[in-house]
C-alpha cells in the first residue's frame, strides 16, 4: 500500500509536534525539579540553622575558624610571599595582656577587719632549751568575708515645740520621702530597683528573700512602689532627653515585650521597647520608651527636634523619621556580618569553603581596621580610615556585585548579599566623621540586661509598670554608661530628689554631674525603748 505525499506530511507534522511536547514536558520537569531542589536546599539550610541555634555556640565564626577552611591554601601563600604576614600595613594591634596564674590580690579599696592569732603560753616554750620564744614578725593571709543582707527600722521621731501661751504649736517636719507615707525608705527602694532591673531578680523571688530575713512585703506592694519610682524619676528622664536630642549622634533599637493589660491587644500581642544611646562626649545617654507598636511613628515622636546622624539596623520603619527630620542614616555592619555567619551555619557541619566565608573574611578585615584605632581621637580615626578601611570597600564591593548573579535570592548566602547591597550606602557612613561607630552593637549591649530580665520575670502585667519599668531601665543603664554604681546613685537619687524644688537641683542629681557633697549615710541605728 502507498503512502500519500499528504499522509507522510500529516505524520511528520505529528511526529514534531510530538517533539515539540517532549522538549516543553522535558523544560517544565527540569523547571519542577530545579524549584524543589532549590527548595530542598533551602529546608536543609533552615534546618541547619535551627540546629545551630539549639546546640551549637551562639558566637559568630571567628577569623581563626574561617581558616581552618583554607589553611593549606594560606600556607602555600605564604611560603611564595616570603613569610609574610597576612595583615594590614602599619596596622598596630594591641597585644592581650596575659593573666598570670595564681590568686588575684584583693582591691585596697575593701575595709579591713583585724584578726590577730597568737600562740598560748604554753606552746611559746622552747622544746629545746626551754627558753621563752619571742615575737619576731607577723604571717599575714586575707579572706573574703560577706555579710547577708541586713535591713532594720529608721524611727522618725519628729520634736514638738509648744508655747506656754498654748496657742502655738509647732512639729519638725519630716524630709520629704520617695513615696509619702510608704515604709519604703530609699535605700531599701533603691535595692529593690537595682535588683529587678540590673540584676534580673523578680519581685516574687525579692519576696521570698525578704520573707527569710524577717520582713513580709507582698510583692504587689514591691510592685506598686516600683510604679511610684519610675513616676519619681520623671523629672530627669525628661532632662535626659534634652541631652540626648542636642547632640548630633544618635543610635537606637527596638525589643518585644509583653503586656497583659493593655487597651484594646490581647494579653499574647507583643509590644516594643525603643531604646535610644547618644549624648555628648562624657555624658552617654540611654533611654527607654515603651509603645504598643513598632510602626514609622514611634521614632517620628521620639526623635522630634534632632538632627544629625542616626545609625539602626535595616528595619525599613526608620526611614521615615530620616526623611522627614533630614537625618543621616547610618546602617550596622554587625548586622551584615552576622547574616553571613548565618549563611556559614546554614551550610551544616560538612561545609566547604566558599563565597560566604569569603564575604565574612572581607568583613572581619574592616573591624580589624577598627580595633587598631579603638582608643584614638576622631581625627585619628576618621584619617586611619581613609587610609586602610576605604581601599577594603572598594574590594568588598567589587567582591559583591561579582557574587550577587551567581547565589539564589531565597538561599541565606542570597539574603546575606541581599542585605549587604541594600544597606551600603547607610553602612559606609562611619567612614565621614571620626565619631562614628562601625555598627550599633553598644545599643544592642544596652538592651541586654532588658532581654535577661524578661526571660525571668517573662511580662509586665499594665502599662503604667512598662512605662515605670523603662524609665527605671533608662536611668540605671545611663548611670553605668557614666561610670556610676547603679545602687549608690540610685539610692543618691530617692534621697535626693523628692526635695529637689528647681532645675538646678534636678540637673545636679543627672548621671555625669558632679553631686553635692552630703552625707548618704544611714542613721546610726538606736535601740528603741
Amino acid at each position: 500500500m502507498k503512502t500519500t505525499s499528504s499522509g507522510v506530511a500529516s505524520e511528520v507534522t505529528a511526529l514534531q509536534a510530538l517533539l515539540i511536547e517532549r522538549d516543553q514536558r522535558i523544560a517544565f520537569l527540569t523547571q519542577e525539579r530545579d524549584r524543589f531542589s532549590a527548595r530542598a536546599e533551602h529546608l536543609q539550610e533552615q534546618l541547619n540553622l535551627a540546629l545551630a541555634r539549639r546546640y551549637a555556640a551562639r558566637s559568630e565564626v571567628s577569623p581563626d575558624q574561617i581558616r581552618l577552611f583554607d589553611e593549606a591554601e594560606g600556607e602555600a601563600e605564604a611560603a611564595r610571599d616570603g613569610g609574610a604576614e597576612d595583615v594590614l600595613p602599619n596596622t598596630v594591634v594591641a597585644a592581650h595582656p596575659r593573666i598570670k596564674a595564681g590568686r588575684r590580690p584583693l582591691p585596697a579599696s575593701l575595709p579591713r577587719v583585724l584578726v590577730i592569732h597568737t600562740l598560748p603560753e604554753a606552746e611559746r616554750i622552747c622544746p629545746h632549751d626551754g627558753q621563752v620564744l619571742t615575737e619576731i614578725g607577723v604571717v599575714t593571709s586575707e579572706q573574703l568575708e560577706l555579710i547577708p543582707a541586713q535591713i532594720r527600722v529608721l524611727q522618725h521621731q519628729r520634736t514638738r515645740y509648744a508655747c506656754a501661751c498654748g496657742q502655738c504649736l509647732k512639729t519638725a517636719p519630716l524630709p520629704a520621702q520617695p513615696i509619702p507615707k510608704s515604709l519604703c525608705a530609699p535605700g531599701l527602694l533603691a535595692h529593690i530597683a537595682v535588683s529587678k532591673y540590673q540584676d534580673a531578680l523578680p519581685l516574687y523571688r525579692q519576696e521570698q528573700i525578704l520573707t527569710r530575713i524577717g520582713v513580709d512585703l507582698p510583692r504587689a506592694t514591691l510592685a506598686s512602689w516600683m510604679i511610684q519610682a519610675g513616676v519619681l524619676i520623671q523629672p530627669l528622664i525628661n532632662l535626659l532627653r534634652d541631652r540626648l536630642l542636642a547632640y548630633d549622634l544618635l543610635h537606637m533599637d527596638e525589643t518585644p515585650v509583653q503586656v497583659l493589660k493593655e487597651p484594646g491587644k490581647t494579653a499574647q500581642s507583643k509590644s516594643y521597647l525603643w531604646v535610644q544611646r547618644g549624648g555628648p562626649p562624657g555624658l552617654p545617654v540611654v533611654l527607654f520608651d515603651y509603645d504598643p507598636g513598632r510602626g514609622a511613628q514611634v521614632p517620628i515622636r521620639l526623635l522630634e527636634g534632632f538632627q544629625g546622624f542616626l545609625q539602626t539596623d535595616g528595619y525599613d520603619g526608620y526611614n521615615a523619621v530620616v526623611r522627614d527630620l533630614g537625618l543621616t542614616h547610618q546602617g550596622c555592619l554587625a548586622h551584615a556580618r552576622r547574616k553571613f555567619d548565618e549563611a556559614i551555619k546554614a551550610q551544616g557541619k560538612h561545609r566547604r569553603p566558599g563565597l560566604a566565608e569569603e564575604g565574612l573574611k572581607q568583613i572581619q578585615q574592616l573591624y580589624v581596621v577598627e580595633q587598631a584605632i579603638r582608643t584614638a581621637s576622631p581625627e585619628v580615626r576618621q584619617a586611619y580610615r581613609t587610609e586602610h578601611a576605604r581601599p577594603l570597600w572598594t574590594t568588598l564591593r567589587h567582591w559583591l556585585e561579582s557574587a550577587r548573579p551567581e547565589v539564589p535570592p531565597q538561599m541565606a548566602l542570597g539574603k546575606a548579599l541581599a542585605y549587604l547591597h541594600h544597606e551600603w550606602d547607610k553602612l559606609v557612613v562611619y567612614l565621614e566623621d571620626g565619631r562614628l561607630e562601625i555598627d550599633n552593637n553598644r545599643t544592642e549591649n544596652t538592651i541586654r540586661p532588658f532581654v535577661l530580665g524578661k526571660k525571668n520575670w517573662l511580662f509586665s502585667d499594665s502599662v503604667r509598670g512598662v512605662k515605670a519599668s523603662a524609665n527605671l531601665y533608662s536611668l540605671i543603664e545611663t548611670a553605668k554608661a557614666c561610670g556610676l554604681e547603679p545602687y549608690v546613685y540610685l539610692r543618691r537619687v530617692f534621697t535626693e530628689l523628692p526635695q529637689a524644688q528647681t532645675v538646678e537641683a534636678l540637673e545636679a542629681l543627672l548621671p555625669g554631674q558632679p553631686p553635692v557633697q552630703k552625707d548618704l549615710a544611714l542613721p546610726a541605728a538606736t535601740p528603741s525603748g
